[in-house]
């Protein structure tokens, strides 16, 4: 079953979603050649707990890190560690916080320093894709309108959209009910009431939509080694559209 948040809980995932955005920008100027995955994650840590909320994915389900670091043609769930990113690097930074019982859960992709041309490309429309999706939120909607407007618009700038990783609804657990594919057909799936919260992540690739997982169990990598980029929002259904609770 889909929840309908009350106002109260509404307001909740407002604050923690702020509190994601708030961890987003801290860690910004800090995206520099140098710096290791693991001091990303120090430092959004420590940030979090500053603002009195806890970071949802430290181990959840076993998960052993604040953030989600993902380098180039890894696509999410990568373990923060000594690796320094680099100059051309591209990162997905994955972030949640909880905030009284309810989370925020926001990713975005980064170039570091200078990116090559094909990279921007890919982070550009990545990015994108995420903003066509949000245009099908509203009420009386289906989540097939939301995976099939990703996907439409991945296929015409001819990016890989992954099958086998999708959104979800989110609220006291980081991942509820439903998925939210970044594919499908209009009109079909769930219907989208006034009061859910759903979590919108397209995930696509420069190259084949293939991806595997390494041996940490965790890290998902595409097939080919061509690069890949992530941008997610939590959002609120509303009778007429959507409202971002991961901005500011």
């Amino acid at each position: 079953m889909i929840s309908i948040k009350s106002e109260r809980e509404i307001e909740l995932m407002k604050k923690a979603g702020n509190i994601v955005y708030k961890t987003h920008q801290y860690l910004k100027p800090y995206l520099k050649p140098g710096i290791t995955t693991k001091k990303l994650d120090e430092l959004a840590e420590a940030y979090i707990r500053s603002l009195g909320a806890t970071p949802s994915f430290k181990e959840s389900e076993g998960f052993p890190a604040t953030i989600c670091t993902s380098i180039n043609d890894e696509v999410v769930h990568g373990i923060p560690s000594g690796r320094k990113l680099r100059e051309g690097d591209i990162i997905s930074i994955d972030i949640g916080a909880c905030w009284q019982g309810y989370h925020g859960d926001s990713a975005w992709s980064y170039g570091i320093g200078k990116i090559k041309e094909e990279q921007a490309y890919l982070l550009k429309h990545t990015e994108q894709s995420l903003y066509e999706g949000l245009k099908q939120v509203k009420a009386g909607n289906r989540l097939g309108d939301i995976g099939n407007a990703i996907e439409q618009y991945a296929v015409e700038y001819k990016l890989g959209v992954i099958r086998e990783l999708v959104g979800h609804g989110i609220g006291n657990k980081v991942h509820e009910k439903p998925d939210v594919p970044n594919y499908g057909k209009p009109d079909t799936g769930p219907l989208l009431k006034e009061g859910m919260t759903i979590a919108i992540e397209p995930m696509l690739n420069l190259g084949s939509r293939r991806v595997a997982m390494l041996d940490d169990d965790w890290t998902i990598v595409t097939e080919d080694g061509y690069p890949s980029a992530h941008f997610e929002h939590t959002v609120l259904v509303t009778k007429d559209g959507y409202l971002i609770l991961t901005g500011e």
